[in-house]
């Protein structure tokens, strides 16, 4: 436990887990995304639907998809930013099995085609967890260093990419594998010690078989390839 646990995070907003978890929430989308969405559908579950508006959740998350970061005095602004980068969004409620209560659902969609759905939750003193990946079970924090492999269900592909890690000196600290289907599709989830560097990333991207590469850094550099 950090002092972070108590007192709770650096943040703009009357709560941890309805404001600052909902802001990093947007953030970590918007990075996968890897631009500011030029369409985004937000569903609220739960405790995010019954007082969302009261604690600013739907402004958080709002802030958190153009960019900003929980500390970021802007955020009470965010939807007439949005509105002047272009960024349309529609807000509504939705129950979702089993969800955690402060859980959204996004639908985010971009240029060239690029489209995300997220499925994530706010778990208190800014924490967030990551439930869903383009319909695809997944479990992380985006707290670290995270790579995300979207492949065909095939032999090889977890050696390849771990070894390509293991060459760059790049520590695993956990990796998490699910599919929906033998033989459909994969998602591996690998958070690391280090950063990934982006020649490692865009080899394997080339790699056949492999249909996303998305690696996710809050402190430092995103892209997808």
């Amino acid at each position: 436990m950090s002092i972070f646990d108590i007192l709770g995070p650096i943040m703009v907003g009357p709560s941890s887990s309805h404001t600052a978890g909902a802001v990093k929430i947007g953030l970590i989308a918007s990075r996968m995304l890897s631009v500011t969405p030029q369409n985004a559908k937000i569903f609220f579950h739960g405790s995010f639907a019954a007082t969302g508006q009261g604690h600013g959740t739907d402004r958080a998350i709002v802030a958190g998809l153009l960019g900003m970061t929980p500390d970021d005095m802007l955020i009470p602004k965010s939807f007439e930013i949005a509105k002047k980068k272009g960024m349309e969004f529609e807000i509504s409620e939705i129950n979702i099995k089993d969800a955690h209560p402060n859980t959204v659902l996004l639908q985010l969609t971009a240029d060239e085609g690029k489209e995300l759905e997220i499925q994530a939750s706010s778990i208190g003193g800014g924490r967030i967890l990551i439930n869903k990946l383009d319909g695809i079970d997944v479990n992380f924090t985006g707290d670290s260093p995270t790579l995300i492999v979207h492949n065909i269900d095939q032999p090889g592909h977890v050696a390849e990419v771990t070894s390509t890690l293991s060459h760059k000196a790049v520590n695993i600290a956990t990796m998490q594998l699910y599919r929906d289907k033998r033989g459909g599709y994969a998602v591996m989830v690998i958070e690391t010690d280090q950063p990934v560097p982006q020649e490692s990333i865009k080899w394997l991207e080339h790699l056949e078989g492999i249909i996303k590469v998305t690696y996710v850094n809050v402190e430092g550099e995103t892209y997808e390839l």
